[in-house]
């Protein structure tokens, strides 16, 4: 393969002016059809076998239709109502303020109207749970599923929920107008004295890749790359692949959603990978062109010398990366395959730039690859014998004491690792939203209401076509009784029986929220 490819560089050094606008035509040619055919990107974090995939059939089977709100891309929408401080939602002048909230609402399109609205204060009314006496098992059977928190210890009576259904189809068809308009339709009652803020994903920003991590990691290498070689045109040229392989990645994507649907985030991870590798297998073909410069008759040679010894190592680096990531897709989840063929692709160009493009650039750039020289950086180049650069006298440190220096790196790579003791995964939640946004406001105001736990309410699905008739009504009860006895449970809302009898949801609310510890006990168990 050696022999191969250091032909292939002399050829393409030689041949520049048609290798470079070949890959012109290329790159321009992936993006002209990526822009005709490209769709929509489609998002779906289902995972096959998990009790959540299991729920999701059971409510698809006994609950038609009710599963789709927990869908991806579902629209979703709850306005969360307080109080002014020191009154209750149940005053006349602040019901009469959610009665306008809901007037405003029924004339808006974005809404769906076939299910009527109701103020959450009458509702809570019309489930008896406005009485005087509040206490005892029975109240909060009956009214721990009510729109107004009558079950609070603190201040009742002053936060409620109100679940707005929506007539926008995917959450990508969400506009920006939209959210205003969802928003701004409480600003009447607002000035009435209450705070309304809205949750779900109609108040989700979409934030599409606009480029700015990219265009910072380059920047970085550029930086890194003027230090390693003194010089700003090589520096540039390293660039250049990045972009040319990243750019044709991600052109090939947006090509494949004509044909299948493949989720956004492909391309985040296509990107990383695009930037990292296309500079580094380029770096390893300068890096070794600036060697032979010094012991090659010709540049062309030296052209040809690179690419067949270095470039060796480019293919198999970038075949165990491909070959690492396309394994991925053994798991069977189908997020994580698209992820890992999307950088498996990046990684292929990466290979491809480097090994055609580069020994083009090579010979474009000429003479003037290394110049101008940056004073100070880089002042003598590592193969010229008369000098000992830091990087030499490090490494015959590290060689005069491989035992310290091992040591020191494990004790290093440890202490570094520490925070892993106690790292924690999972998505991130409207608690994470910035301070300032209605999402993060409605989760605090839903909290202060209904607890922190109310904000990740677990949906229990139950399948009774295998128990008896007569045995239906205890089983529920003890499936009641055991999830309340969780000691991370705050209260159960139900069972709600299905319209064929064969089926019931429970609506259990852990005491915190969904990212906390604590509540992952309530969701194994439950």
């Amino acid at each position: 393969m050696s022999v191969y490819l250091y032909r292939f560089g002399k050829l393409a050094y030689r041949r520049k002016w048609v290798v470079l606008p070949i890959w012109l035509i290329v790159l321009v040619g992936l993006g002209a059809l990526a822009s005709v055919v490209s769709q929509p990107m489609e998002d779906d974090f289902s995972m096959p076998d998990l009790p959540s995939e299991r729920a999701t059939e059971i409510m698809d089977e006994h609950f038609p239709g009710m599963s789709a709100q927990f869908n991806f891309d579902a629209v979703t929408g709850t306005y969360v109502i307080g109080a002014p401080e020191g009154e209750k939602l149940t005053d006349p002048e602040n019901k009469q303020a959610v009665n306008t909230l809901i007037r405003e609402l029924n004339g808006l399109d974005i809404i769906d109207h076939s299910t009527p609205l109701a103020n959450p204060v009458t509702a809570a009314a019309k489930m008896g749970c406005l009485a005087p006496e509040r206490g005892g098992q029975e109240f909060t059977a009956l009214c721990s599923g009510a729109p107004l928190n009558v079950l609070a210890d603190e201040r009742p009576d002053t936060v409620a929920l109100l679940d707005v259904p929506f007539t926008i189809e995917k959450w990508e068809d969400i506009t920006q107008a939209d959210r205003d308009v969802a928003y701004g339709v409480a600003d009447a009652a607002r000035d009435a004295g209450l705070q309304i803020e809205l949750s779900g994903s109609i108040a989700m920003q979409q934030e599409a890749p606009g480029g700015t991590a990219e265009m910072i990691g380059m920047g970085v290498a550029f930086l890194v790359m003027i230090i390693a070689f003194g010089a700003i045109i090589a520096s540039f040229v390293l660039i250049i692949t990045a972009i040319v392989g990243l750019g044709a990645a991600t052109a090939v994507i947006m090509i494949g959603t004509s044909a299948i649907e493949i989720p956004s985030f492909t391309t985040f991870l296509a990107s990383m990978i695009g930037i990292a590798l296309s500079i580094d297998y380029a770096l390893f073909i300068v890096s070794r062109y600036k060697h032979e410069l010094h012991v090659a008759p010709t540049p062309e040679e030296a052209a040809g010398r690179a690419v067949g010894t270095a470039g060796t190592a480019v293919v198999f680096a970038g075949m165990t990366v491909i070959i690492a990531l396309s394994g991925l897709s053994v798991v069977g989840i189908e997020f994580l395959t698209f992820m890992g063929l999307g950088g498996a692709l990046a990684a292929a160009f990466a290979v491809l730039v480097a090994l055609t493009l580069m020994p083009a650039l090579l010979g474009a750039f000429g003479r003037f690859l290394f110049k101008p020289k940056i004073p100070g950086v880089a002042k003598h180049d590592p193969d010229d014998d008369r000098y000992v650069t830091n990087g030499q006298r490090f490494a015959r440190f590290i060689a005069k004491a491989p035992a310290l220096t091992l040591a020191a790196g494990v004790i290093v790579l440890g202490l570094l690792a520490i925070p892993a003791l106690n790292l924690s995964l999972g998505l991130p939640g409207d608690e994470s939203a910035p301070e300032d946004s209605t999402l993060r406001q409605a989760y605090e105001l839903r909290t202060e209401g209904f607890g922190e736990g109310s904000n990740g309410v677990l949906m229990v699905a139950v399948d009774l076509t295998d128990t008896p008739q007569g045995q239906r009504e205890e089983a529920l009860d003890e499936l009641r009784s055991e999830l309340e006895s969780y000691d991370t449970m705050d209260y159960v809302v139900g069972p709600r029986p299905s319209e064929d009898g064969d089926g019931a949801l429970f609506q259990a609310v852990p005491l915190y929220g969904p990212n906390n510890q604590d509540t992952k006990p309530c969701r194994r168990r439950a």
